[in-house]
């Protein structure tokens, strides 16, 4: 089939998604991705990408293992320098950027392996996300502690932690793990999330509570993009979805689109 994007038509029934109802080409560019490609000597890895993530909005990336979805946010965070093209948050470029320098401008990721500091507990993994909030030396004194601890006390509670404040994140259980990666994000106060496959593993009511709590940050101002292979979790959370494969952009649009496009259904399931 051909590599061009599928355009996105309006839709009488979306996808349950995050609660957003209207057209998704309305809302505002938060991050341009402009005919980026990325080469691994030989590898064609990603090539001639070009995607807006709109705010407000859940836009998930589907496609088969191997499609260049982690790739992408790997280039968008600086862990890796594209080959070519550009990224741009709010009209910046991001392009030769470092990494953290990336995530203080509002831009926070999680990773497959989760990335926990396991000998710390769950409230002090939480604590190291509030840079600058976490220096010793900082001003404010005792009143901007308290602050501190009021609002990690309260990721805790919606992220089902409490119970495990100073459990070190080596002995959580595996769902556990999960809702600390994701509370670690909700510390940063950051804008925008990108979320490595953050559902994958997760029991029935673990699954719930991170579904419900991802449309409760979305409906607070926080703009989502998820790498999601579960089909269950694609349907119930996008409110649009980008699919790539073989590291090239196929469609991104409207979730009955895109689902309902059997040439696509035939790639996602290798039925080429």
């Amino acid at each position: 089939m051909s590599a061009e994007p599928v355009t996105a038509r309006e839709t009488a029934n979306p996808a349950p998604g995050s609660g957003f109802t209207g057209s998704t080409d309305d809302q505002e560019v938060l991050l341009e991705i402009n005919s980026l490609s990325k080469n691994f000597g030989g590898l064609q890895a990603i090539s001639d990408v070009s995607l807006n993530l709109r705010a407000g909005i859940i836009t998930t990336l589907v496609g088969p293992n191997g499609a260049g979805k982690t790739t992408l946010f790997n280039m968008i965070t600086g862990h890796i320098q594209p080959s070519q093209g550009d990224v741009r948050w709010q009209g910046e470029s991001l392009i030769g950027k470092a990494p953290w320098r990336i995530a203080r401008k509002g831009i926070a990721r999680t990773f497959q392996d989760l990335r926990l500091f396991t000998h710390m507990t769950v409230e002090e993994n939480i604590l190291t996300m509030m840079e600058p909030g976490s220096w010793l030396w900082q001003p404010g004194g005792k009143s901007r502690k308290a602050r501190r601890y009021s609002k990690v006390s309260q990721i805790m509670d919606r992220t089902g932690l409490t119970a495990k404040r100073h459990t070190r994140a080596l002995d959580l259980a595996y769902a556990e793990r999960k809702f600390l990666s994701l509370a670690r994000i909700m510390a940063t106060d950051s804008r925008l999330w990108l979320l490595d496959e953050p559902a994958s593993g997760l029991d029935p009511n673990s699954y719930n509570l991170f579904l419900q709590l991802l449309r409760e940050e979305v409906k607070e101002g926080i703009t989502v993009c998820i790498i999601e292979h579960n089909l269950d979790i694609v349907v119930n959370i996008s409110d649009r979805i980008a699919f790539l494969d073989q590291g090239r952009l196929l469609a991104d649009g409207e979730p009955e689109t895109i689902l309902n496009d059997p040439a696509l259904a035939a790639i996602y399931f290798g039925e080429r």
